[in-house]
């Protein structure tokens, strides 16, 4: 099997040719994919199929009555970090923390403690340091294939990847299963190849996880791969589908307000959002909710909502999760852009990828620096990304800097696959371009 192709504009797109075989996963960020519990796999320490509070609670009890194995901490600790995935409640980094410190303390060179303690630096986005846990894990238990998806994870993340395509194809080659399709997915995605990514995520869906969510959650990343590509149908159906499996998900949820917003109805999917915030305020819903306001005309209650995003932000990062990136791109939309500078240099020095690029080159040019926001556009789409948020942030910073073919290119391409990507983006794509015009 190989990762790479080469495609006329001499890009290196993945290929894998997977085999029919399904095995039986971790992104707080879009990387990633689910963990499972430990070494030995979800369920080993309690009933197949059980809910995670249920999980939680026996392996709380067998610790209680004086074990002092490792695994049933490492165990706790991934548990916890499940909670979050379904939750959205931060505070359980915390207690998974505690877990597998105390996991360490009794064998420092557990490679199932050393995992979660990657995927927990992952999930606060320390990619430096989850690439540091998952390498040591590895290192302890070169066979076992957990750790590469980890270090997968945070290459992909520091921008390394060509090491990252090199991890990704050993664990493929070692075991295809939902966690290795997931990432091969986003991989392809990266690199342009949105077909490729939708083949490799339905492979992901046909695998199953280990927990109900998980399965949830690649259902729903299909749904956002048909989206991004224009298939708005397909897309909503297969976010009803991942709430028909896990009622009341809230990303599928969201993705279904997306949906709306799509077709343009901006009143049952500004009430979607508004649900889906009340159920779950994370940072990237409030933003939707907020955006999809500003579309409909809404602009006061567009502010109140936006004015929730801070708040947010403040509380993941009291509970350790960086959020620079992010909240630098928000910034330069919604806020300081002098702030969003300094936050994207300080994302960019952390995790050089694409993504810290995106931000950078955005918020230069939203504090009036086009040429040099140029020149960091250009690199965030040096893999070959289709990502209309990248492209459109491409065209207008081209446009800002005096480029005007370069800025219809861009616009055009951006799009190209979803012509009502954004509600409040995608119709300044279009007017930009034909005042270019």
């Amino acid at each position: 099997m190989t990762l790479t192709r080469p495609l006329i504009a001499k890009l290196l797109v993945p290929l894998v040719a997977f085999a029919a075989t399904l095995g039986a996963i971790f992104l707080l960020n879009r990387s990633s994919a689910p963990s499972g519990s430990g070494m030995a796999g979800g369920g080993a320490f309690a009933a197949p199929g059980s809910s995670t509070d249920t999980q939680i609670a026996a392996l709380e009890r067998d610790l209680a009555g004086g074990s002092s194995d490792p695994e049933l901490y490492a165990a706790l600790g991934n548990a916890f970090l499940q909670k979050v995935r379904e939750t959205g409640d931060a505070t359980f980094y915390a207690r998974a923390e505690t877990a597998f410190r105390q996991g360490l303390r009794r064998d420092p060179h557990d490679a199932g403690t050393l995992t979660g303690m990657a995927a927990l630096a992952l999930a606060r986005h320390d990619f430096q340091g989850g690439l540091r846990y998952a390498l040591e894990a590895h290192a302890e238990a070169p066979f076992v294939v957990r750790p590469l998806g980890a270090i997968v994870d945070a290459q992909i993340e520091l921008g390394r990847y060509a090491a990252a395509a090199r991890t990704l194809q050993r664990m493929v080659d070692e075991k295809p299963n939902l966690a290795s399709y997931s990432r091969v997915s986003y991989f392809r995605e990266l690199h342009g190849d949105l077909n490729g990514a939708v083949d490799a995520m339905q492979l992901a869906v046909s695998a199953g996880g280990d927990a109900p969510e998980n399965l949830a959650y690649v259902q729903t990343l299909l749904g956002n791969l048909q989206f991004e590509r224009g298939r708005i149908n397909a897309a909503a159906s297969a976010y009803r589908l991942a709430l028909a499996r896990y009622p009341k998900y809230v990303p599928a949820d969201a993705g279904v307000a997306r949906v709306e917003a799509a077709q343009g109805r901006l009143g049952p999917a500004t009430a979607r959002y508004r649900s889906v915030v009340a159920r779950l305020p994370l940072p990237e819903y409030v933003i939707g909710l907020g955006e999809t306001e500003l579309a409909a005309g809404k602009t006061a209650a567009a502010r109140r909502d936006l004015a929730l995003v801070g708040v947010e932000e403040r509380l993941l990062r009291r509970n350790g999760v960086n959020t620079d990136t992010e909240l630098a791109l928000f910034e330069a939309n919604h806020g300081d852009p002098g702030r969003a500078v300094a936050l994207a240099r300080r994302a960019w020095a952390a995790a050089p990828s694409v993504r810290s690029a995106d931000a950078l080159g955005w918020s230069l040019t939203r504090a009036g620096q086009p040429a040099e926001g140029l020149r960091w556009a250009l690199k965030a789409l040096r893999l070959g990304s289709v990502d209309p948020a990248f492209l459109y942030h491409a065209g207008m910073i081209a446009r800002a800097a005096g480029r005007p073919d370069l800025a219809r290119s861009f616009l055009a391409r951006s799009l190209a696959h979803n012509p009502h990507w954004s509600p409040l983006y995608a119709p300044r794509a279009k007017r930009a371009m034909e005042r270019l015009r």
